[in-house]
């Protein structure tokens, strides 16, 4: 299987499957002299990890990351060589006989039938490569990513479940990571909300999407480029490949089809401090494919999880009409622990570009 790697000069690569002994990742192109401790990476670990909240999975991953290469260590900091950085990250809680009924059968919303007819096989035990397990990986990467650009600071907030969504009027982004919020909600008022609505889904043996909201504050001007190499292109790429999203909106997104061009554009002034000031973001931090200085922010949608108690109808591979229902353990709703995979992948598209402009033009 190709097609296991992002980016130019930050480039990541992950390896592994889901009910594999280990995943990882493989984060190549990272300056030598970045300092860094193993905390720093297991902590966005530690808030994607499962089992924290009765409304995920209850797969109980600690989720341990090892660091074996590309660092040394002085006085407990981990310092990058400018060699490949190599983290592990075992699986310790495999139910491997839960899939054992599906072996034969393709999950209806899930991609079985799809991969199997390209690939000819497919490894049924929750979902192999294609899996959300995978994503482990990506946050690995994403802690380092987050020290590339000097002064970035990349957040996200789950803004939306289902038919329900947060009040912007209380957003909250100390709340987002407070240990009383199981949802990233950046709404206090919400919590419970989208608890009473998620419990009835759950016992119900069903599943809901989500909505995702990412800032990056402190991003610089002049990232990116206007053709084919545009930031808000490989930002929006790198935020599709994330499992069961699908659909990526950058600043206003598509709200911008819904209004007039006065108000879309983002008028500008002259700032006290001789820099350009911006009346609004409807463009989400980036124009004509480059950073204009502002907040970068995206969103994007995460599907209801397909692996449901609810039977469906699909077929096997012997061509039989079969009502699937899927066992196991599966996230309700899987955009609740999409909020550090999706900052994840947008710090290491920025960082990506940033080291891209570093190389073209000679500046920070």
């Amino acid at each position: 299987m190709s097609h296991n790697t992002f980016g130019h000069l930050f480039r990541v690569t992950t390896w592994g499957e889901s009910h594999g002994p280990a995943l990882g990742c493989v984060v190549d192109g990272c300056p030598p002299g970045m300092r860094f401790t193993r905390e720093d990476v297991q902590r966005e670990l530690d808030r994607r990890r499962p089992g924290q909240s009765r409304f995920v999975t209850q797969r109980r991953e600690p989720d341990e990351v090892q660091i074996l290469s590309g660092v040394l260590e002085e006085d407990g900091v981990l310092v990058t060589t400018g060699t490949p950085i190599s983290m592990l990250i075992e699986n310790v809680d495999q139910r491997s006989k839960d899939y054992g009924e599906i072996a034969r059968q393709y999950r209806p919303g899930h991609a079985d039938y799809a991969y199997e007819a390209k690939y000819g096989i497919r490894d049924h035990r929750g979902g192999g490569r294609s899996s959300a397990r995978e994503t482990a990986a990506r946050v690995a990467a994403g802690a380092i990513a987050r020290r590339i650009v000097p002064g970035m600071l990349v957040r996200g907030a789950l803004v939306s479940i289902g038919d329900k969504h947060v009040d912007r009027a209380n957003w909250n982004w100390n709340f987002v990571g407070d240990s009383e919020n199981p949802f990233f909600t950046p709404d206090p008022a919400s919590v419970a909300v989208f608890a009473d609505y998620l419990d009835g889904i759950r016992k119900a043996g069903s599943s809901v999407g989500a909505v995702i909201e990412i800032v990056a504050e402190g991003v610089p001007a002049g990232l990116g480029a206007p053709i084919y190499a545009k930031l808000d292109q490989d930002i929006a790429s790198g935020l599709m490949s994330i499992n069961a999203v699908k659909g990526v909106e950058i600043g206003n997104g598509f709200e911008a089809a819904r209004i007039t061009g006065e108000q879309n554009a983002d008028e500008m002034r002259m700032g006290n401090d001789g820099r350009p000031v911006f009346l609004s973001n409807n463009a989400g931090g980036i124009l004509g494919g480059i950073s204009t200085g502002q907040d970068i922010v995206a969103r994007f949608a995460v599907k209801p999880t397909s692996s449901i108690l609810t039977p469906r109808r699909s077929i096997d591979r012997d061509g039989n009409d079969v009502d699937v229902m899927t066992k196991g353990r599966h996230d309700p709703c899987v955009g609740i622990r999409a909020v550090p995979i999706g900052e994840a992948m947008v710090a290491c598209a920025i960082a990506d570009h940033y080291l891209r402009h570093r190389g073209q033009t000679g500046r920070e």
